[in-house]
């Protein structure tokens, strides 16, 4: 019996060990424009986060659009992506993603006193009405991102279809020299290159996003039920993070030392943002995390409209909130 004991002991023992310890579930998490997704710099907050390292550990990873993560998606080399509300649903219209889950909303463009996408043409180009874009060479970041969608949606209302102008697909950093250069007529500009002061000064604003769409659902976090079942304790508490960071950065009183953050994770000169960065100059961040449900149907609802999905897609069968609301509770 003795022996018995001893042999428990030492199983106890070495199940307590560090070594044995249970190690933080690594989450590969998307992002696409520095500073603007928080996931580009939230991770160096250190203060404000909780679990981060401990339970889980985000290993943020640049896409230059939405699309290109479905990609990732699907081969398993992504857990977390950054879609719009275009993506979204070519995930689950082409991709066959039916077990996608929309956990959290982080930014919604065109929401009344806040940021819009910009369309930009030169000063000096003639290009005065959507139009004047007729024959033109038109700048896109990815096919079928929100800026792409809604430029084309534009397009259609002023009765250019896709054979009347030609999409050449940039970086979001490289717009400005497409557009000064001449390589391109117009491009979208996203913050914070938007507020570039040399593109700002030979540039002006054909139209927004918001006038194309109306209020959109930008970037919203989706994760495969697979993922999110297998480590729910550690997605919570990812959450948990998520929100903690939302609240700091959206709180005026904090919009300083939010803005240090962002530079220094970056390199982005903190010049360059503290005039707008988490300002109603910044796109709408919904500090709960919950997703505008009948808002990104009525965008779904609009693409298919519009031509750009065949078959109508019920969001709510994809948003689980629960998430994202456990994570709350624990902040009351």
């Amino acid at each position: 019996m003795k022996l018995v004991k001893c042999l428990f002991a030492v199983l106890a023992a070495a199940l307590a060990a560090p070594g044995h310890a249970q190690q933080p579930v690594k989450v590969r998490i998307a992002w696409i424009v520095p500073v603007t997704n928080l996931a580009s710099f939230m991770y160096t907050a250190k203060d404000v986060l909780r679990h981060h390292g401990r339970t889980y550990v985000a290993e943020a990873a640049r896409f230059q659009g939405s699309t290109p993560q479905l990609t990732a998606l699907g081969t398993g080399d992504l857990d977390v992506a950054l879609l719009g509300f275009t993506s979204f649903p070519l995930a689950i219209q082409n991709a066959r993603m039916e077990d996608l889950r929309i956990i959290a909303d982080e930014i919604r463009d065109g929401v009344p006193g806040y940021y819009s996408n910009e369309f930009m043409v030169r000063k000096d180009g003639g290009i005065r009405s959507v139009a004047d874009l007729k024959g033109k060479v038109l700048a896109t970041n990815a096919a079928g991102s929100a800026v792409d969608v809604a430029m084309r949606a534009m397009l259609r209302k002023n009765n250019l279809d896709d054979k009347g102008f030609t999409v050449v697909e940039a970086a979001f950093p490289n717009m400005r020299a497409m557009l000064l250069e001449k390589k391109a007529e117009l491009v979208p500009a996203v913050p914070p290159f938007a507020y570039n002061p040399e593109l700002r000064d030979a540039s002006t604003v054909l139209f927004t996003e918001g006038q194309a769409l109306g209020p959109n659902t930008l970037g919203i976090w989706v994760a495969r039920r697979g993922f999110l079942e297998k480590n729910r304790a550690a997605v919570i508490d990812m959450m948990e993070d998520y929100l903690r960071v939302v609240r700091f950065v959206t709180d005026p009183k904090n919009q300083s030392s939010a803005v240090q953050l962002a530079a220094a994770a970056t390199k982005i000169p903190p010049q360059a943002l503290e005039a707008w960065l988490f300002t109603a100059k910044d796109y709408f961040r919904p500090a709960d995390g919950q997703v505008d449900v009948p808002g990104l149907q009525s965008n779904l609802d609009e693409m298919r409209k519009l031509g750009f999905l065949k078959q109508p897609i019920d969001a709510q069968k994809y948003v689980d909130m629960s998430y994202v609301q456990e994570a709350a509770k624990r902040l009351k």
